[in-house]
């Protein structure tokens, strides 16, 4: 996705928010957040588009389209200006909080004169939020957790952006003569969700045509530090990036080092010392004579240490370390294995992209069968009805006959679903009889996030127990730093998933990444199977699977726990779901 679709979607959000804040129009407010939804997901970069070209986007008309081509010609766009210098700007900063809506922000902050985050902190401890209308203890409660989310992702950014940042960076000093070789490590290479600064390291015999390279490179805003080792940028996204180069014949050691985790690269380093042994960034040595013994590949450091390679997504002490002493290290299931995707959106609920041009970019990606799940009426602003979905079950059939014929052993297979709403009471949109013609039942939860832990626990096993649902979508519901998982006893979830048959996703989108690492873990030990989804709006959303396998990988799945690694004939059965017939 190109950074500066990031940087209008981003512009027109805060805009929605904005004239939410003072109190406009609803439906304005709504057009621009639909229009930063279709911008961020937009196959074209946006900068280079003109006003007509623009209103191609679906959502964007005249009027948004000639905000976006000022935005580019002048750096700001008059209306923005114009309405944040209505607002106050401690109204702004309380409305960072991820829990806290822009009237409420506003209330606090005409009401009590609350213009910072640790004033409402304090405020809320000493329950002076409670006479105003509206607001009480489970507000409270809600405001305090958005502010713990807030605060805990501090300066990091999801992987998505961290990685464009990196991939931007290896392409340009892979460049640089001398460069051997040249990675992307840390966080970033371990998979996690998200990412504080980014760890280049590069292999070369001579450091310095590397490190001005990188000091020059067109998104350094900044050069904090620049050394011959070492050197660090800041962006103009605000990212830290370090460069560190090494010698050729150390490259194996210092990606080891590099990737972490720092308790992961504890207990390498311990296995070392009972050996005789010193491990760093330049190598393995034997202590008393000093002598390198290997550095070159990560491979052969581990087989010195006793070990075999452990791939980095696993690397974070959660033991790994056992299971290759044991020689019981997953097979760990890799992108190349998913045969098709399970859940995806077109433009006939809230997706950017018709269906042709979701299924085309399917079988861009040589999948054996794909998915199309639009949503169900009772999300209500998608205004689905039983004949428009009944039209698309038409059109899919067709464009099944079409791909299927498509290259070798069968093409790619379509297979017509939807995404139900769980409700309230557990039950979803439609009767048995309609949803027994489905192929394929999402059911997520998208509503009444608040409902209490009981309640919750059981609207998720009624959900399980209804014998057409497949899959349980974004299990926790969180988008992560904005809002949190509901309150739920997710151990009752992954039992009744495995007694149900009923897998849960990985939702890939990297905003989402739900189940998380530690979720899949706990699940996986239940016997639960899973689906690795790209939730995808657009076309370009399909290529978020990798997050979605990274994560997956984190929480040590092999192919065998995930359903869409199957044949298509295996996946069948698992979506009969043991029903007759």
């Amino acid at each position: 996705m190109a950074r500066s679709n990031d940087e209008v979607a981003a512009l027109f959000a805060e805009y929605a928010d904005l004239i939410s804040i003072t109190g406009g129009d609803a439906f304005r407010t709504r057009t621009y957040e639909k229009a930063a939804r279709s911008i961020g997901g937009y196959h074209a970069d946006v900068s280079t588009l003109d006003v007509k070209g623009l209103q191609e986007i679906p959502n964007v008309g005249k009027s948004i389209a000639e905000k976006i081509v000022e935005y580019f010609r002048t750096g700001q766009v008059s209306a923005v200006e114009e309405l944040r210098a209505k607002i106050p700007a401690g109204v702004r900063r309380l409305t960072a909080i991820p829990t806290l809506g822009p009237k409420k922000a506003m209330a606090i902050y005409e009401e009590l004169g609350i213009s910072s985050i640790e004033e409402l902190a304090d405020a809320i401890h000493e329950e002076r939020l409670r006479d105003l209308k509206g607001f009480g203890p489970k507000t409270e409660e809600n405001i305090l957790h958005g502010i713990a989310l807030l605060q805990s992702s501090g300066d990091r950014v999801l992987i998505d952006a961290a990685m464009d940042v990196a991939e931007d960076v290896l392409a340009q000093l892979s460049k640089v003569t001398g460069c051997r070789r040249c990675a992307y490590a840390g966080s970033l290479r371990r998979g996690r969700e998200t990412i504080g600064d980014i760890d280049i390291l590069a292999a070369a015999e001579d450091s310095e045509p590397l490190m001005r390279a990188f000091t020059e490179l067109p998104a350094t805003s900044e050069v904090i530090a620049h050394g011959t080792t070492k050197t660090s940028i800041r962006t103009t996204k605000g990212l830290a990036v370090d460069l560190r180069v090494v010698p050729p014949d150390s490259w194996g050691a210092a990606l080891q080092y590099f990737t972490g985790s720092k308790a992961h690269n504890i207990r390498t380093r311990e296995r070392a010392v009972h050996q005789g042994l010193k491990l760093s960034e330049y190598g393995l040595f034997d202590v008393e004579s000093g002598e390198k013994i290997v550095s070159e590949t990560e491979e052969d450091v581990y087989a010195r240490l006793g070990l075999p390679w452990i791939p980095p997504t696993l690397r974070e002490d959660r033991g790994e370390i056992e299971a290759g002493l044991r020689d019981e290290l997953p097979e760990l299931v890799q992108e190349s294995d998913i045969r098709g995707d399970l859940h995806t959106h077109t433009d006939l609920t809230d997706g950017l992209a018709p269906l042709e041009e979701m299924v085309a970019a399917a079988a861009e990606r040589g999948y054996a069968y794909y998915a199309i799940t639009d949503h169900a009426p009772n999300l209500y602003m998608q205004r689905m009805t039983d004949e428009r979905m009944l039209a698309q079950r038409m059109r899919v059939r067709e464009l099944d006959e079409e791909y299927g014929r498509r290259g070798k052993r069968g093409g790619m297979r379509l297979l017509h679903g939807v995404e139900l709403n769980i409700d309230p009471d557990g039950g979803v949109d439609w009767p048995d009889d309609f949803l027994a013609d489905f192929d394929i039942c999402v059911a997520s939860v998208h509503s009444h996030f608040n409902q209490g832990h009981d309640a919750m626990t059981q609207r998720f096993v009624r959900a399980c127990e209804n014998p057409y649902i497949n899959i349980i979508g974004h299990p926790t519901t969180r988008i992560i730093g904005k809002r949190p998982g509901v309150d739920a006893d997710l151990d009752a979830l992954f039992a009744a998933c495995a007694r149900t048959g009923t897998a849960l996703e990985i939702n890939s989108h990297p905003d989402r990444l739900d189940l998380n690492d530690e979720h899949i873990l706990r699940a996986k030990r239940y016997g639960v199977k899973f689906a690795i989804d790209s939730d995808a709006h657009s076309t370009l959303h399909l290529a978020h699977l990798r997050y979605g396998v990274g994560t997956a990988q984190r929480g040590w799945l092999t192919k065998d726990d995930v359903i869409n690694t199957w044949p298509l004939t295996r996946l069948r059965r698992f979506l009969r779901k043991g029903r007759a017939g």
